[in-house]
């Protein structure tokens, strides 16, 4: 087989009388080769045992995921209140730090406020030393013009003192209602300062507490990074169990065959023991019941002798012993051959199996013919349609046959013209193998790039199948056009240079068809040969539109 192989023409087989088959492209089929059958057959045993055991690991499985699951919203329970309490953390130390900051202003406040009193209580001291000066000297003044007597012009004097002193005392008098707000005002500072402090003090335990609140937190953290840790070992661990288990499975099952197969010839020997032992109970049932027999016919016979005898006394008129002297070598021999005893056995027979008289035998008789004719028709009918179905199927066979293989030399000559075109030189046949019926045929591609030599598709690289297969695609296409085709991705898989073939094969069908093609694609190359482009835009968050430009008339716009 290998050594003729070589020596086969395109499309040439060989085949051994055990079943080996020889193929000219180099395929070769032993017949010793697993059957697909088989394999599958194979495949969807090992497909139950996995399925089996899948289910009995599976409660494992789930509760596996359920432990990872719990494992992992523990952990996003814990990061979140993590990050609440480092956000609160946050919030407590910028509230303290902007705290101490208004403790800070509010010392100043106050600091400037007692320079403040200490100044005014300064400015009323001298006031009133002045107001306590001014009346001294008023005094003096008043007494030196009671005892001098003085003029008018001194009393005006002592009325402009007055007037001084009078202000004074305003003066004196506003500076200490000035006096008083200040310090009512520094009282209230100081209750202020008390209830900072408290608040300070307050806000130093909260931060405490939140530091301890996040040291557990912290401890919570590691506990839940080991759960998770070892919730996602477990998944591991089940698989080592279920290989284990598998393992275990297999030789349960090769333990399981063997005891089958014991079992199976424990079965067969118990059966035949169990047949052996039932065939003899029946040949000594059988021998019995003979015996038995026996023994009635020989007492039926004797008393049938004595009525015979009584009766062939009574019509011949000579007794028994004159008919057996005259009779009794005959008899004698029926006796010994038991031609007798069987042909009056056979008699009996036949008039059990005649049965009593049917009166209707002729009606029935009748009808069954009737009946008889009615089916012979009936056949007659059925077979007239079937030759005529078989009939029309070979005519639909025929019929699909031929226009099968013109569609195919179409096709064909379709796809020879395109795959020249896209690979710009090389050649390409499509072949029907596996049946010499092109209705129960498979189509064979076969392709040759330039500098290659002639192989099947699955032996070509990934971009030359996408042009073989695009080439095929469009064949078929032009067996039967249509004003429109839409392309999705078509030229996803081609690099630059062929995308440029791809653009001049579909410019080349479109004259030559008149076809327009509606192109879904993201290659730029190939949105630059198209006439008129369309895009989607979204200038607002949930709001798309339409986009449209015309190239033709953008590149006239530019050319002008």
């Amino acid at each position: 087989g290998p050594r003729l192989q070589a020596k086969l023409p395109p499309g040439g087989r060989l085949v051994s009388r055990e079943g080996d088959l020889w193929r000219w492209d180099g395929l070769t089929v032993r017949a010793s080769a697993p059957r697909p059958a088989q394999a599958r057959l194979e495949q969807k045993t090992r497909r139950a045992a996995l399925e089996a055991s899948l289910t009995e690991l599976g409660p494992a499985a789930e509760a596996a995921k359920t432990a990872h699951a719990e494992a992992t919203s523990a952990v996003e329970v814990a990061e979140t209140r993590l990050r609440s309490t480092r956000n609160a953390q946050g919030t407590a130390e910028a509230a303290l730090v902007q705290a101490q900051q208004g403790l800070e202003s509010r010392k100043q406040a106050s600091a400037g406020r007692e320079a403040r009193v200490r100044r005014l209580t300064d400015t009323v001291e001298r006031l009133e030393r002045e107001v306590t000066e001014a009346a001294q000297a008023v005094s003096l003044r008043a007494a030196e013009q009671v005892e001098r007597r003085i003029d008018t012009g001194l009393r005006d004097g002592l009325t402009a003192a007055r007037v001084e002193a009078g202000s004074a005392r305003d003066e004196a008098s506003r500076a200490r209602l000035a006096l008083d707000a200040e310090v009512r005002e520094r009282d209230a500072r100081g209750r202020r300062l008390s209830s900072l402090t408290s608040e300070r003090a307050d806000w130093a335990t909260r931060m405490r507490s939140t530091q301890r609140r996040r040291e557990n937190l912290a401890g919570a953290r590691e506990t839940t990074t080991a759960l998770l840790e070892s919730a996602r070992a477990a998944p591991a661990r089940t698989e080592a169990r279920r290989g284990r288990i598998l393992d275990d499975f297999a030789g349960a099952e090769a333990r399981k065959a063997k005891g089958a197969d014991a079992l199976a010839l424990a079965e067969a020997a118990r059966g035949d023991a169990d047949r052996d032992a039932r065939a003899a109970d029946g040949r000594a049932a059988d021998a019995r019941e003979a015996r038995a027999s026996l023994d009635a016919r020989l007492d039926a016979a004797r008393e049938r002798l004595a009525e015979h005898a009584e009766a062939l006394a009574a019509v011949s008129d000579h007794g028994v012993a004159e008919l057996e002297a005259r009779f009794g070598a005959e008899i004698a021999g029926d006796l010994e051959s038991g031609a007798g005893e069987a042909r009056l056995a056979g008699l009996e027979r036949e008039r059990d199996a005649m049965g009593p008289v049917n009166l209707r035998a002729e009606e029935e008789a009748a009808d069954l013919a009737a009946r008889v004719a009615e089916l012979a028709a009936e056949r007659s009918d059925l077979a007239g349609a079937l030759a005529k179905l078989r009939l029309g199927i070979g005519e639909l066979n025929a019929e699909g046959r031929t226009r099968l293989l013109a569609a195919f030399e179409i096709i064909h000559g379709h796809f020879r013209d395109l795959f020249v075109t896209l690979f710009q030189g090389g050649q390409a046949e499509l072949r029907l193998v596996e049946s010499d019926d092109p209705l129960e045929a498979g189509l064979e591609i076969l392709a040759c790039p330039p500098g290659k030599r002639m192989a099947v598709m699955s032996l070509m690289s990934g971009g030359e199948q996408a042009l073989t297969a695009m080439a095929l695609i469009f064949a078929v296409f032009l067996a039967n056009p249509a004003p429109v085709c839409v392309l999705d991705e078509a030229d996803a898989p081609l690099d630059d240079a062929n995308v440029e073939r791809f653009c001049n094969l579909l410019a080349a069908i479109r004259a030559r068809a008149s076809t327009r093609f509606i192109v879904i694609s993201h290659n730029a190359l190939t949105m630059s040969r198209m006439d008129r482009l369309y895009g989607v835009t979204m200038r607002e968050p949930g709001v798309s539109q339409l986009v449209s430009v015309d190239l033709r008339a953008a590149e006239a716009m530019a050319a002008t």
